[in-house]
C-alpha cells in the first residue's frame, strides 16, 4: 500500500489547527484580529482597488477603444486611473461643499438663539406654577444633593486628569488613520496598475501546487463571486442615485429647506444598504429643525415613508435585478445579515446571499441538463 506523505503532511497540519481552534478559541480569535490589524492597510487597499476597478474599467472602455497609437494605448490605463479617483473625489468634495455650509449655519444659528431659550427656560421657571410643583416634589425627595455633588466630583475627576492622555491617544489615532489610508490608497494603485500582470502571477502558483479540479471548481466559484459582487456594487450606486433624487423631489414638493444639499447627502449615505437614508435624514432633522422644530418632525415623517417605499419597492428590485436575486431573497438577506453582523452583515449580507443563490441555481441547471440528456 502507497503512502502519500504529502497528503499525511496536509491532514496533520489541518489537525493542529482544528484542534487549536477548539481548545484556544480565544487566543485563535486575538491572533486573527491581530493579523487582520497588521494587514488593515493592505486590506482595506484592496477593497478600495475592487471598487474603483469599476469604474476604471468602464473608462477604459471609453478612452479611444479603436486607437493604435502606442502611446495613446500606454496611456489609457493611467488616464482611467486617475480619471476613476477625480471622478470619486469631487463627488464627494460636492456633497460637502453642499452639507458643510449649512450644517454650520445650523449650528450657529442654533448657539444665537441658545440665550434666548435660557432666557425663557428661566423665566418658566421662576414664575410658573408646574415649576413651583416639580421644585416641591423634588424637596419631598429629601436628595442629599452635598452627597450627590461629592461623588459626582469624584468620577468627574479622574477623567478631567486623563484628557491629556486621551488627546495624545487621539492624535496617534488620527496619524495612524492616515497612514494608514496613503498605504491603502498606494497599494489599490498598485493592484488597478498591474492587475494583469499580478493575475497571472496568482495563476502560475495555484496552476503550481493546486490539483487542477479543485482549482477549476475555486476559479469558477471565484468568477461568480466577482461577477454578483460588481452588479451589487453597481446596483447600490445606481439605487442610492434614485434615492437621493426622489428625497430632494420630495423635499423641493413639500417645501424643505436645504432640499439640494440633504438630498445630495441622503444619496451618498444611501451607499450604505437600507440604513443610509436614516444616517443621511438625522442630519437633515438636525439642519431643519434649528430653525424651524415643526419642519424637522414633518421632514422625520417624510424620510420614514420615503425610507420604507425605498426598502420595500425600490431597493429590492434594482440591486435584486442587477444581481438577479429575488426582492423577497433581498429584504431576507439584509434582515439575516443585519441580525450575524450588524451594518457589515447588512452590507455583505445581499451580495454573499446572491452568490449562493447563483451557484446553486447554475449546479440545479446543470443536474436538469444531465437527467434530461439520460
Amino acid at each position: 500500500m502507497h503512502f502519500d506523505k504529502s497528503l499525511a503532511w496536509r491532514y496533520g497540519i489541518l489537525a493542529v489547527v482544528v484542534l487549536a481552534v477548539l481548545i484556544y478559541p480565544a487566543a485563535v480569535w486575538h491572533g486573527l484580529l491581530a493579523l487582520v490589524g497588521i494587514g488593515l492597510p493592505l486590506i482595506l487597499g484592496a477593497a478600495i482597488a475592487y471598487c474603483v476597478n469599476i469604474l476604471c474599467r468602464l473608462l477604459e472602455r471609453l478612452l479611444w477603444p479603436h486607437t493604435t497609437n502606442q502611446l495613446a494605448r500606454g496611456l489609457r490605463r493611467p488616464v482611467a486611473i486617475i480619471a476613476s479617483f477625480a471622478i470619486i473625489v469631487l463627488v464627494l468634495a460636492g456633497v460637502l461643499h453642499l452639507v458643510l455650509p449649512q450644517f454650520i449655519d445650523a449650528i450657529n444659528n442654533f448657539l444665537t438663539q441658545l440665550p434666548k431659550v435660557l432666557s425663557d427656560l428661566n423665566r418658566w421657571l421662576t414664575h410658573s406654577d408646574q415649576a413651583s410643583a416639580i421644585a416641591k416634589q423634588l424637596n419631598a425627595l429629601k436628595i442629599d444633593w452635598t452627597s450627590l455633588q461629592g461623588k459626582l466630583t469624584k468620577y468627574v475627576s479622574p477623567g478631567a486628569s486623563g484628557v491629556l492622555a486621551s488627546t495624545v491617544s487621539i492624535f496617534g489615532n488620527i496619524t495612524s488613520g492616515i497612514i494608514n489610508l496613503v498605504l491603502a490608497l498606494t497599494f489599490a494603485i498598485y493592484l488597478i496598475a498591474g492587475k494583469e500582470r499580478i493575475g497571472n502571477r496568482l495563476n502560475r502558483v495555484l496552476d503550481a501546487f493546486v490539483p487542477a479540479k479543485p482549482l477549476a471548481k475555486f476559479r469558477y466559484v471565484i468568477g461568480v463571486t466577482d461577477s454578483v459582487f460588481s452588479s451589487f456594487i453597481a446596483g447600490q450606486v445606481t439605487e442610492a442615485v434614485i434615492l437621493g433624487t426622489l428625497c430632494t423631489l420630495g423635499m423641493l414638493l413639500f417645501r424643505f429647506p436645504d432640499a439640494l444639499s440633504v438630498g445630495a447627502l441622503i444619496g451618498i449615505t444611501g451607499l450604505i444598504p437600507m440604513v443610509g437614508a436614516w444616517i443621511g435624514g438625522t442630519i437633515g432633522f438636525v439642519l431643519i429643525a434649528v430653525t424651524n422644530p415643526l419642519q424637522g418632525v414633518l421632514f422625520i415623517i417624510f424620510i420614514i415613508i420615503l425610507q420604507q417605499l425605498e426598502g420595500n419597492i425600490v431597493y429590492p428590485r434594482v440591486v435584486g435585478t442587477s444581481i438577479g436575486l429575488p426582492g423577497v431573497a433581498v429584504l431576507a438577506a439584509v434582515t439575516i445579515g443585519s441580525g450575524l453582523g450588524g451594518v457589515l452583515g447588512m452590507l455583505f449580507g445581499v451580495p454573499v446571499a446572491a452568490t449562493i443563490y447563483k451557484l446553486i441555481a447554475n449546479a440545479t441547471h446543470r443536474r436538469e441538463a444531465g437527467k434530461a440528456e439520460a
